[in-house]
């Protein structure tokens, strides 16, 4: 029988509040006062720095008077990987998951969610994949989904970010994930059609109960008990 989940929409909310509610619900599921728990959202425009470059801003293009000219926040993070955006038409899944449930293999964590975006993709008629060594979900040459993750106790944080309609512009700030040579996509670009994020979020919540073999249930925020900041 599939294991208990909740899965929460918190709609559009900035990114600091997002990650120090990632923290709150991780403690709780880290104590088993929560089951595994899926956040999904959408974020302002922000650029996070992963643990690989720390104290190094080289793939980061825009200086801040131009990134404040886009609206544009920065963030440096906790998490694997490099440089990344988040924005409007792009879904943020955060998976606070504890890895006792689901192998403790952090690599085969990443090849699930990797899974979870293929199958979704597909779904809408986009064949994707993998390009080893990165991490992420491709078409071609362009990367259409980054994923980059942290696992404290086995309890995972961060997450993926599938590009449904996003402004690619934006991605001309950096250079994605420190990759020189490859491109970003999106949805919309490879459909030639709009699309939006309420109709991919329930292609993606089914990928990930199948995947993951959990029976995921929408609650609210408030139903959760948490006490971050998320204003």
């Amino acid at each position: 029988m599939s294991q208990a989940a909740y899965v929460v929409d918190l709609g559009t909310m900035a990114y600091l509040p997002a990650w120090d509610l990632q923290k709150q619900v991780g403690q709780r599921v880290g104590l088993g006062a929560l089951p595994d728990i899926v956040l999904l959202v959408e974020h302002p425009p922000v650029y996070t720095l992963g643990r690989a470059a720390r104290g190094s801003h080289e793939n980061l293009v825009w200086d801040a008077a131009q990134r404040a000219q886009e609206g544009i926040e920065f963030v440096e993070v906790d998490r694997g990987g490099d440089v990344t955006y988040h924005g409007p038409g792009q879904l943020v899944g955060y998976p606070i998951f504890d890895l006792n449930r689901h192998g403790r293999d952090l690599h085969r964590y990443l090849r699930d969610l990797e899974e979870v975006l293929i199958r979704t993709l597909q779904d809408f008629g986009i064949e994707a994949g993998r390009m080893p060594p990165h991490t992420g979900v491709w078409v071609g040459h362009d990367k259409v989904a980054a994923i980059g993750v942290k696992a404290s106790k086995w309890i995972t944080q961060h997450g993926f970010a599938l590009n449904v309609d996003p402004n690619l512009e934006h991605f001309t700030g950096i250079i994605p994930c420190g990759i020189h040579d490859k491109g970003v996509t999106s949805m919309r670009r490879l459909l030639g059609t709009s699309i939006t994020l309420e109709q991919v979020k329930p292609v993606v919540i089914r990928h990930l109960a199948e995947v993951f073999d959990v029976a995921l249930t929408p609650v609210s925020l408030q139903s959760l008990d948490v006490h971050a900041n998320t204003v």
